[in-house]
């Protein structure tokens, strides 16, 4: 179901609580909320929709991806970047790293780890700074 993109800041601004299988629906509504906004919009977080979750979905050159809990760990090469995102007015600037290694869950909740670069990276840091409350 294609979902309503949250716009209120303090719900926002709210650490995401961790993800289980009964998360599925609305990561769901999740990839169909991103593949309506297609045009203007590369990934999304489920505090997007209204779901405070820790999951994230975004366009893995040309496939949408969906990670459950997903969590950072090892960055290597700082750069600054401008951003902007559906849900906040405006641009703004932020450093992201170039290559980024990720531990999440996939669909079957299995732990998996995979390194990611350049603008994928990029998305994925933006999304999962959602998770975290962060807004850019």
């Amino acid at each position: 179901m294609i979902r309503d993109i949250m716009k209120d800041e303090t719900f926002l601004a709210q650490k995401a609580e961790p993800a289980t299988p009964d998360d599925f629906p609305a990561a769901q509504d999740l990839l169909d909320t991103l593949a309506a906004h297609k045009d203007g919009c590369v990934g999304m977080a489920a505090n997007m929709i209204g779901v405070n979750k820790r999951i994230i979905v975004f366009d893995n050159e040309g496939k949408y991806m969906v990670m459950f809990n997903p969590e950072i760990v090892k960055r290597s090469q700082p750069y600054e970047a401008e951003e902007g995102c559906l849900s906040l007015t405006g641009t703004r600037k932020t450093r992201r790293w170039q290559s980024i290694k990720v531990q999440y869950q996939n669909e079957q909740f299995q732990t998996r780890f995979k390194t990611f670069t350049g603008w994928t990276a990029q998305i994925i840091q933006h999304e999962i700074d959602h998770c975290e409350g962060v807004l850019i």
